[in-house]
């Protein structure tokens, strides 16, 4: 956590209740994701790595853990967890109970805004740093507004041009945000409320008309008619699938004969693969699943069979060849999943040493299964291996 300079509380405590969901907001699906996978997705984008800070209903803290570990594995190592209070101030004092010691900029941002887009967050942390003090994002009032007497008369007409809208995330440094919370004696309703009634200056910057927050039915069903056609919010990631079959060749470690590679391991002792290179077909999967994501075709297309520089090569030759073109595309790996399909060998006690291998290959988390398909087919007569991926890419 020591390379974190910056932190995003995440809030997502809420009820809810003018959505009216059976499940708090934070956990109703939004185009078949749920609103806090979604809200993370646009953090996890972020060129830097940060400390994530989910706030949570105490009834469903295991439920959102799991949702922030599944939105990217990279999450695990800047990842926090915690129950939220009784009001919104409540919960977010409860995420700055958590900070790491190194962070100087800290982001407060509200789950139900789930589609803000990275670039929001990336112009608040900017801010912050240049200029020393909070930032929050907002957008220009279109609509006349009137102030109204307690039997809503109207009493003026309020000067729209000096109103805003105001969005998460709100970003401060870390001193500012501490020392207004440490101070509050009254509710606020945003974060830059407590640190203006602190004393300290607070700027709003561009905010982005996606960045609205689902509060209501029709919120939500303006979102997913957003994710369904806006193409910011389409192309921000690419998904890809891969498949790689091998047979098993004769012989074996034992006797000296093919070695047996397999999601970037040696496993002594196993039957080998049969193929041009090592036949690691978890590593050539993973391959296929990148290439496809990218749009950059296949493993047979991009590694031919004929090359001889391939010739006996490990998976970690086309995992880096791989990886430079998906990167030159102007992508970035987020995470990758491979499941392996056969009889041998077992893979769960080295089930963390192949994810370690083959994450460090990507510079992005990996994660490995394995299942048999019962006896069915050449896999379950033991003839061979094989392996599907899918990966997921973000643009750079």
């Amino acid at each position: 956590m020591s390379d974190a300079t910056v932190a995003v509380v995440v809030v997502a405590a809420g009820s809810g209740a003018r959505l009216g969901a059976p499940v708090p907001k934070a956990f109703v699906e939004c185009a078949g994701e749920t609103i806090l996978a979604r809200s993370l997705r646009a953090i996890w984008l972020l060129p830097e790595p940060v400390q994530v800070i989910v706030v949570a209903p105490a009834a469903q803290l295991e439920l959102a853990g799991r949702i922030a570990r599944e939105s990217s594995a990279a999450a695990s190592a800047y990842l926090s967890v915690v129950a939220g209070g009784q009001s919104r101030q409540d919960s977010v004092a409860a995420g700055l109970a958590e900070l790491a010691p190194g962070v100087e900029v800290v982001l407060v941002h509200d789950a139900a805004r789930a589609l803000t887009p990275t670039e929001q967050f990336e112009r608040v942390i900017a801010f912050v740093r240049e200029r020393g003090h909070g930032a929050v994002p907002g957008l220009p009032v279109s609509d006349t507004v009137k102030r109204v007497d307690g039997q809503s008369t109207v009493v003026e007409t309020v000067d729209r041009g000096q109103l805003r809208a105001v969005q998460t995330p709100q970003g401060f440094p870390r001193d500012h945000l501490t020392t207004a919370y440490a101070r509050a004696v009254m509710e606020a309703t945003d974060d830059a409320g407590l640190v203006t009634d602190a004393g300290l200056p607070v700027t709003i910057v561009d905010g982005d008309p996606l960045a609205f927050k689902i509060t209501t039915p029709w919120d939500l069903r303006r979102a997913e008619e957003l994710l369904a056609h806006d193409s910011r919010l389409a192309a921000a990631t690419r998904t890809g699938i891969g498949v790689d079959v091998h047979a098993f060749a004769a012989g074996g470690d034992a006797d000296g004969a093919v070695p047996l590679w397999l999601a970037g391991l040696h496993w002594p002792g196993e039957r080998g693969l049969s193929g041009h290179s090592d036949g690691d077909a978890a590593s050539h999967a993973v391959c296929d699943a990148l290439l496809s994501a990218a749009g950059l075709g296949d493993v047979g297309g991009v590694f031919g069979t004929d090359d001889p520089r391939l010739s006996g090569a490990h998976g970690d030759v086309f995992l880096a060849e791989t990886l430079r073109r998906v990167t030159d595309a102007g992508y970035r790996v987020l995470n990758v999943s491979v499941q392996i399909i056969g009889n041998r060998p077992t893979l769960a006690p080295r089930r963390a040493e192949a994810e370690a291998v083959l994450s460090a290959a990507l510079g992005a988390p990996v994660s490995v299964s394995a299942t048999t398909s019962d006896g069915l087919g050449f896999t379950g007569r033991g003839e061979g291996v094989t392996a599907i991926a899918t990966a997921l890419l973000a643009r750079l």
